[in-house]
């Protein structure tokens, strides 16, 4: 199970006003460990006024770059990323976990795909990481960004994507979509809803030339995505999806009670972490899987606490659980017993996990 490994800060550039994209070096015992996969994400940590804040950036780099490089956009109140934004400078030193996610294709280099990606602010962080790769990876295949903001002065990379769509001729389009500001077709200001998607699909992609979709941005926007897409014909296995943000929309703000199980009975937790077997008991209520091994001291990942990153993924070997939200992890992961235990609420009276396997 991976743990939190020292990373020391080279460079820290401001790309908007409200975003840094912040270059990482491991140390060189762990450089192994900081080998990523494109569109993977990296999850720090760091204690504000006595309190330990866990936050996941998505990694920003290409495989080819040579380089680990997170991209962090200023949330409103937030603390890590404030602090990032404002105070955070070379030579200082962060905690983070190896990379993880499963938010990412198989690359090809004989393919000749047809990619289609669509971020919302902070969300094109990943999808550039994708974009890069592949672009460099399968010399054959071609890529089309739709990039929503809300204006010109936040779009996120904006440099960055032009030198790659001049040194990538004829294999990269983006098209940005502004929610505030007028552009001189109609069809890329607003919000990126079903008829825009439906514009989209009659005048600038052709959906049944595309190999595999990525999308990552809010909740609402994915959602409106992914069903024009599946209603232009690309199934479930052609769409990845990534959530973004800490605050994110579909959190459940209370736990739902099973019908099934009585609430004021308790479970016989036994839960496998880096080898070691731990048994306790917890209620079938009120309290996650997660925060229950936490309180029985043990060192269980986790980042979002929301549903939405896979830290917290581990193996339901034994038992039956409710879990509540699930943002993270593809359909056959949760067909094969994977949970995220945050999320995770036993309804039997004895449930066996492991986060080895």
């Amino acid at each position: 199970m991976a743990r939190f490994l020292p990373l020391d800060v080279t460079h820290v550039q401001h790309d908007t006003r409200d975003a840094v994209v912040v270059t990482l070096r491991p140390r060189e015992e762990d450089a192994e460990r900081f080998g990523f996969i494109q569109g993977q994400y990296l999850t720090f940590r760091r204690e504000f006024e006595g309190e330990e804040l866990r936050r996941s950036y998505s990694i920003c780099a290409g495989l080819d770059e040579g380089s680990l490089k997170v991209g962090i956009k200023r949330v409103d109140g937030g603390a890590f990323s404030t602090w990032a934004n404002e105070a955070l400078k070379p030579g200082a030193v962060l905690e983070a976990m190896p990379p993880m996610g499963n938010f990412h294709a198989p690359l090809d280099e004989k393919a000749g795909r047809n990619y289609l990606g669509f971020a919302g602010g902070s969300g094109i962080t990943p999808v550039l990481s994708i974009l890069k790769t592949v672009l460099s990876r399968e010399p054959k295949s071609r890529f089309t960004l739709v990039y929503a903001n809300r204006q010109m002065s936040s779009i996120m990379f904006r440099e960055e994507l032009e030198d790659l769509k001049n040194s990538y001729l004829g294999r990269l389009s983006v098209i940005h979509v502004l929610e505030a500001e007028g552009q001189e077709i109609d069809l890329f200001t607003g919000l990126v809803d079903a008829e825009k998607m439906k514009s989209l699909f009659r005048h600038w992609v052709e959906p049944e030339t595309v190999d595999m979709a990525f999308i990552c941005g809010p909740e609402p926007m994915m959602l409106t995505i992914a069903g024009s897409l599946k209603d232009h014909g690309l199934s479930d296995e052609q769409i990845k999806f990534e959530l973004f943000a800490s605050g994110q929309p579909g959190r459940a703000k209370h736990k739902a009670v099973s019908k099934t199980a009585d609430s004021g009975e308790a479970c016989e937790a036994t839960v496998t972490l880096d080898g070691a077997t731990r048994t306790f008991r917890m209620p079938k209520s009120g309290e996650s899987l997660l925060d229950a091994a936490l309180a029985s001291n043990m060192d269980a990942p986790y980042a979002c606490k929301a549903g939405v990153c896979s830290t917290c993924r581990a193996k339901v070997l034994e038992g039956e659980v409710e879990m509540l939200t699930n943002h993270a992890l593809e359909d056959y992961e949760v067909r094969q017993g994977y949970v995220l235990t945050c999320q995770c609420y036993p309804l039997s009276d004895k449930l066996v996990v492991s986060y080895d396997q």
